[in-house]
């Protein structure tokens, strides 16, 4: 069923939704059982907008055209299509029902450059991907959510909303560029696996003794069937574009062995201490992910979780100390997070991003291979909803052999989610005393 809606105002407007569920009819007995990582993560979800310049391709995409191989792709990954249910210990699961995904049309008055060179740089991705989260009817809320929004010019934009239970970014980009191949007509030369997780989660259950709560994970008061993180602050989202030009240079004052993520994290750890002055972060959590060493599942968590805790300034640090702590020092607790989570099941709700100040490494995820008929987006952000009050940070890479006015070749994007009252002083740190900006 299409619905129309009048209400949104601004330059982004003609919302109209409708449902896509599976090709094929799904086993009526069908589930799909949520890890200990999947349930640690169900606060949160990943937000990201692909730009598409205009082009004779683009253009003659229509929705019909969109949404066929959704049908096949839902085949595959048909727990994306079902809906949260609990057994009778109250724990969630997936009941793999055919629900179906949710398709979301819009228009924008900009062209895409102006959008992106116009519109201010804080929260821009938001009217472009939908805000939708699980609850507060576990039933019938959609945990995948893909919004086309039409620019003037004739370029598009693909935003993708991925509830963080169903997997990391990896999974959520390896579904989203399984999709464009799909379209683009290519042939599936590989078999897709889903998880059998008792054995994995007797294991994790043997092998991580009762610990207390890690210190990457906070606490929140039980949320019940809605499942959104009750921040105390409101968060908002930054996008900086950090040319390669720069990136060179901050790397040539480094040891070879410390990376562009570290050095970035580095410099907004030093940053926002300097801002929080009376509440340094000295506790900060470390997510890398990475489609290298991979089970092969293709819903899972499989990101590290790491937590790095200092005794002294970091704002006094020198940025080389800072990096070389990141490089070294910080301890993976993510078996310890899945053990914890599956012992408490339901009488623990807790967030991962933002418990601490969080950086969250992206850089091998793969944005830009998502392609629809050969053409690829000139421009990829992503943020999170649902980030503690500490606030988190993505870096990204930045596309590679495509020129765009305001986004550096091989660059990196920093995605800064954090208090609202806090961007625009970072904002201007970062431009006055680092060059960023």
């Amino acid at each position: 069923m299409v619905y129309d809606t009048d209400t949104a105002g601004g330059a982004v407007h003609g919302y109209r939704l409708s449902t896509v569920v599976p090709g094929s009819v799904t086993h009526e007995n069908a589930v799909h059982e949520l890890a200990g990582a999947d349930l640690a993560m169900k606060l949160h979800y990943l937000r990201t907008v692909y730009y598409f310049a205009a082009s004779e391709t683009v253009e003659g995409l229509t929705t019909k055209l969109l949404k066929d191989p959704t049908f096949p792709l839902l085949d595959i990954y048909y727990p994306v299509a079902g809906r949260i249910r609990r057994d009778d210990g109250g724990r969630p699961y997936i009941k793999c029902n055919d629900g179906g995904v949710r398709i979301v049309e819009a228009s924008c008055d900009s062209t895409f450059r102006e959008w992106l060179e116009s519109t201010p740089a804080i929260n821009r991705h938001s009217r472009l991907v939908s805000d939708g989260v699980v609850g507060p009817d576990l039933h019938f809320s959609p945990t995948v959510f893909l919004q086309f929004t039409r620019f003037k010019c004739g370029g598009m934009s693909v935003g993708f909303s991925w509830a963080h239970l169903l997997g990391d970014a990896v999974s959520a980009t390896e579904f989203l560029n399984l999709w464009g191949q799909l379209l683009t007509g290519k042939e599936l030369h590989k078999s897709y696996e889903l998880r059998g997780i008792q054995n994995q989660s007797e294991k994790i259950a043997k092998a991580i003794p009762d610990s207390a709560l890690p210190l990457s994970v906070k606490q929140v008061k039980q949320v019940g069937d809605l499942w959104l993180n009750p921040n105390s602050q409101r968060m908002s989202t930054l996008f900086i574009e950090v040319p390669a030009a720069k990136l060179k240079e901050l790397k040539s004052n480094m040891p070879t062995s410390i990376s562009i993520f570290e050095i970035l994290s580095a410099i907004l750890w030093k940053s926002i201490a300097e801002l929080r002055a009376d509440k340094e972060p000295k506790t900060v959590t470390i997510c890398r992910n990475s489609s290298i060493e991979r089970s092969g599942i293709i819903l899972s968590n499989e990101e590290t979780l790491n937590t790095l805790l200092i005794n002294s300034s970091p704002a006094k640090a020198k940025l080389l100390e800072l990096a070389s702590l990141i490089n070294e020092k910080a301890v993976n607790e993510m078996k310890t997070v899945e053990h914890l989570v599956k012992r408490e099941g339901e009488k623990l709700d807790i967030v991962v991003y933002g418990a601490n100040l969080t950086f969250i490494d992206a850089e091998r995820v793969d944005f830009y291979d998502m392609e629809i008929k050969g053409e690829k987006p000139v421009h990829v952000e992503c943020s999170i909803d649902g980030v503690g009050d500490e606030g988190a940070i993505m870096v990204l890479r930045g596309p590679s052999g495509i020129k765009f006015e305001g986004n550096g070749i091989n660059g990196r994007l920093l995605s800064i989610i954090l208090p609202e009252n806090e961007i625009s002083q970072l904002r201007d740190l970062l431009a006055n005393e680092w060059g960023i900006a």
